[in-house]
């Protein structure tokens, strides 16, 4: 939902830049593609309307991770945002528009089907916050896997204040944050700080401005280390804990020395293992 923050940021993202082809929708694609280094930049570019997440933004940024999930010399996804914001949640005009009987002119997943996709995304996703984030926008840094914040940036859950429920955000944002400060942000509406966030479990970092750039490419430097193999079967475990019933425990654990003997058996391994016993850089390493 479109909020003015309180604190907009000093200056407009330049995480990546492409030159413009169409987008799903036909005109200037609303996000803009960029590869460093092994790393997809999907760049959210619709500050006209705060990077609302209308129908033809959904639709590109759903074909971005789509093409990076099938390219093979990409290691992660970085998602980041053009203009002062990183993303308003949901595009209120065009729900509006839409009720009234002029639905949009492209087809797109819905919130829930975006939501969904990067959660369960084979590769790591990182968002790098470039401005606020509210409502629907919280959804998407909750879906990452990574999140790296400056500290000037402030969140809120507005839902209940124009009389609708944060339903869609509320699993990938529940995975994410502490129950207190859940029920009460989910429960006033209330501002937060880019602090509070990190302390609440829904970013990974709250620094300064000035060391955003640093502290994310350290975060894409580690990615970059890691062997491709492990780091999807690693990805795949870390969805996977605590959700393991008391009783099913012992059966689980025999199941993760299944895993751990086979990775260790893995032609990666015995590559990792003769890197650091030649003290000599991995051959998987960008």
């Amino acid at each position: 939902m479109a909020e003015e923050a309180d604190h907009p940021p000093a200056q407009a993202d330049r995480a990546a830049s492409t030159a413009p082809t169409a987008g799903p929708g036909g005109g200037a694609p609303l996000v803009r593609r960029d590869t460093r280094r092994g790393i997809a930049v999907l760049t959210l570019d619709s500050p006209a309307n705060r990077n609302a997440l209308s129908a033809r933004l959904r639709a590109d940024l759903a074909a971005g991770l789509a093409a990076a999930m099938a390219d093979d010399s990409v290691r992660a996804v970085l998602l980041t945002g053009a203009g002062p914001a990183f993303c308003a949640g949901a595009d209120l005009k065009e729900i509006e528009a839409e009720r009234a009987g002029h639905p949009p002119a492209v087809a797109a997943p819905g919130m829930h089907e975006l939501f969904g996709a990067l959660l369960e995304a084979p590769k790591p996703v990182v968002a790098r916050l470039n401005g606020p984030a509210r409502a629907g926008g919280i959804g998407l840094v909750a879906a990452a896997d990574i999140a790296v914040a400056p500290d000037d940036v402030t969140f809120a859950f507005t839902e209940v204040r124009i009389g609708v429920v944060p339903a869609i955000i509320s699993l990938p944002v529940a995975l994410r944050m502490h129950n207190r400060q859940l029920a009460r942000y989910f429960l006033t509406g209330e501002t937060f700080d880019a602090a509070t966030a990190a302390a609440a479990g829904l970013v990974t970092a709250a620094v300064p401005r000035a060391d955003l750039d640093t502290a994310t490419e350290s975060v894409l430097d580690g990615l970059r280390a890691a062997a491709p193999r492990a780091l999807r079967a690693t990805k795949e475990l870390l969805a996977g804990i605590g959700a393991v019933p008391p009783d099913e425990r012992a059966a689980e654990l025999a199941r993760l020395a299944g895993v751990s003997a086979e990775y260790f058996a893995s032609a990666d391994a015995a590559e990792g293992r003769a890197a650091f016993l030649r003290k000599r850089t991995p051959k998987w390493v960008l």
